[in-house]
């Protein structure tokens, strides 16, 4: 292994640097939790009693308090593909646990959202801000003082940062992430994307469109394209906090169970009353949020995590913005092509040697931290494929070269020499665009601003042919605090059919687009946001008029509105709509309200938590 490349030591520095009061007292937190009453230890008899009241066999060993009680958190619910296969998780684990001395108590549930449900509809107001529920409800799972581990199980776009942030509050407890693993792969992406496409001109009908969504997502498992979900687990991996190579293989297979029975092994062995004590406040630290950054750049993934890892990184008292994003995204070399930003799925993916080749590259070429602490051993650990000999797991090498280069590459020869997430930055603000899927010729667009207040007003304009020409698409009051962020993928057909025309199109907004950002620019999580914040100060987003010409560059890293500063400050700012009603919104206003930028993460509950800690 060579050295650490200077960009990844300097920006980890700075990180460090940055960091370090939170980043303190956070671990003078989580040491005091430790020996000062979140334990076993400290309960008196009717609150044990309690506890193991309905443990059934393994009522005399949580009696005796001798063992390891694993607390398991877990996002279950049939409806989700991705997290239907967790059902019988908790029988296996206690199972699993027993093996090895230890018990498990199913902790508690958190809720688990699907954005493929919701994309598009009222429902998608609430994604971002069930990240902050999952979190809270992971802190309420964890708080009865009965375990001295925990297993987490979730896999979707908010569920494994909100299990993350929640669980980092109990940062002295050793901590493992149990995926499920991704669904066989169904009709290509590319196909998917076509028939969408056939839809948005009027071409083809709903019964087409739902049998091609069908034939894509067919199966229990995460959905197979490299969005927020995939992304979430390939960063778990290279943040060492799964099991190695656990993210990518099937549900209901021998392998997968194993893969979970070695995490439960795993994590009774790592527990504070041993020698190889692992507490996740320690393997959270700063270098496991730079390696996370560089997994995702290096495979391409979710820009959703341009929110969740600032988010991820508060909880743990570590401070990471954008700019450390951009200057990593310039050293780090883009090793996977994976839909969109490719033909295959992440099976494909995995097929070709995943992200055990993935951590073997970058380790070898100085482009990874591989001296954290992790759940698993070292990272070196990580660079490495599952196998079953004889019914029982081991871990073999990687191979020395890619199975398919059309999907995945080494360090010598990459798909592009940056990872392919940029800041830009200009007079309306901070935003990141992801250009690894957007050919090059589409990383600068200047055209005139059509202004909407809402995607579904976009989709008239589109089929009423109004955008039938070069525009910039803004789609603003789309924030954290106006409407919890949606994401704004339900565009992406309609954008795409325009610049297959000819146009240059380009979306720009506060909000998201998705993790599967495809093949159209998209400058998304513009802050300060459209809506007047607490100040009463509307973002510079609110003063963009329609024609207005908006220019935006990936290569300068440049967006702007392209209008004379004196005319700019004399604009009113744009009256922001009326907050939307129903689906449960209104329960949601307290989060809204206080939730602070993206480019933070995007989150009340850790804004308000920095008050206090």
């Amino acid at each position: 292994m060579t050295d650490l490349h200077p960009t990844i030591a300097r920006v980890t520095d700075r990180i460090v640097a940055r960091s370090a009061p939170r980043r303190a007292a956070y671990l003078d937190l989580m040491e005091r939790q430790r020996e000062a009453g979140t334990n076993r230890g400290t309960l008196s008899c009717g609150n044990l009693a309690h506890a193991f009241a309905a443990a059934e066999e393994d009522k005399p060993a949580i009696r005796a308090g001798a063992a390891m009680n694993i607390g398991v958190v877990t996002a279950y619910n049939d409806m989700l593909s991705a997290h239907q296969p967790y059902g019988r998780y908790p029988e296996q684990i206690k199972i699993f646990a027993r093996e090895v001395g230890a018990t498990a108590q199913v902790a508690g549930g958190v809720p688990a959202m699907c954005d493929g449900v919701t994309q598009g509809q009222a429902g998608m107001d609430l994604s971002l801000f069930s990240r902050d529920n999952i979190a809270q409800g992971t802190a309420i799972a964890l708080s009865h003082a009965m375990f001295e581990g925990a297993l987490l199980l979730g896999i979707c776009d908010k569920i494994v940062p909100g299990l993350l942030i929640g669980a980092l509050r109990f940062g002295h407890l050793p901590t493992i992430l149990v995926p499920a693993g991704p669904m066989p792969s169904g009709l290509p992406n590319k196909e998917k994307q076509r028939v969408r496409q056939l839809y948005a001109e009027g071409k083809v009908g709903r019964d087409e469109l739902l049998e091609a969504e069908a034939a894509s997502y067919h199966s229990p498992g995460t959905c197979t394209f490299y969005g927020t979900a995939n992304s979430n687990q390939m960063m778990m991996e290279l943040m060492g906090l799964h099991i190695p190579a656990a993210a990518f293989v099937h549900p209901g297979t021998k392998l997968r169970q194993q893969l979970t029975r070695a995490a439960t092994h795993r994590l009774a062995k790592i527990g504070w009353d041993g020698n190889d004590y692992r507490p996740l406040a320690r393997c959270v630290d700063e270098k496991a949020i730079v390696n996370a950054i560089i997994g995702l750049l290096a495979t391409g993934g979710s820009t959703n995590h341009a929110i969740h890892v600032p988010a991820i990184a508060r909880a743990a008292g570590i401070v990471v913005d954008w700019q450390d994003f951009d200057e990593l995204s310039h050293a780090v070399p883009l090793l996977a092509r994976v839909y969109p930003n490719g033909a295959g799925d992440v099976n494909h993916f995995h097929a070709a040697g995943g992200i055990g080749f993935v951590a073997r590259e970058l380790l070898d070429a100085g482009l990874l931290h591989g001296d954290v602490l992790t759940v698993g051993g070292t990272m070196a650990d990580y660079a490495s494929e599952p196998v079953l000999a004889d019914g029982a797991l081991h871990w073999q090498a990687p191979p020395a070269k890619s199975r398919d280069d059309s999907m995945l590459r080494g360090v010598a020869a990459p798909f592009s020499p940056d990872g392919g997430m940029r800041l830009l930055a200009g007079n309306l603000g901070r935003a990141i665009i992801k250009t690894s899927a957007v050919a090059e010729d589409r990383w600068t667009i200047e055209a005139p601003a059509h202004i909407f207040d809402d995607q579904n007003q976009v989709l008239a304009a589109f089929k009423a042919g109004e955008l039938d020409r070069d525009v910039v698409v803004v789609v603003r009051f789309q924030g954290p605090r106006a409407n919890g962020m949606p994401e704004l993928h339900k565009l992406t057909p309609a954008l795409g059919v325009l610049q297959d025309k000819g146009f240059r199109v380009a979306l720009l907004t506060d909000g998201r687009m998705s993790g599967a950002s495809g093949k159209v620019p998209a400058v998304i999580h513009l802050s300060p946001e459209a809506l007047p914040g607490i100040d009463g100060i509307s973002g510079p987003l609110a003063h963009l008029r329609d024609g207005d010409m908006v220019r935006i560059c990936a290569r300068t890293g440049e967006v702007a509105a392209l209008v004379e500063a004196d005319e700019w400050a004399a604009r009113a700012p744009a009256v922001p709509p009326p907050p939307g009603l129903g689906v449960g919104r209104e329960l949601f206003t307290l989060l809204r309200r206080h939730a602070d930028e993206a480019e933070k993460g995007g989150s009340a509950i850790l804004a308000a938590m920095e008050t206090i800690v």
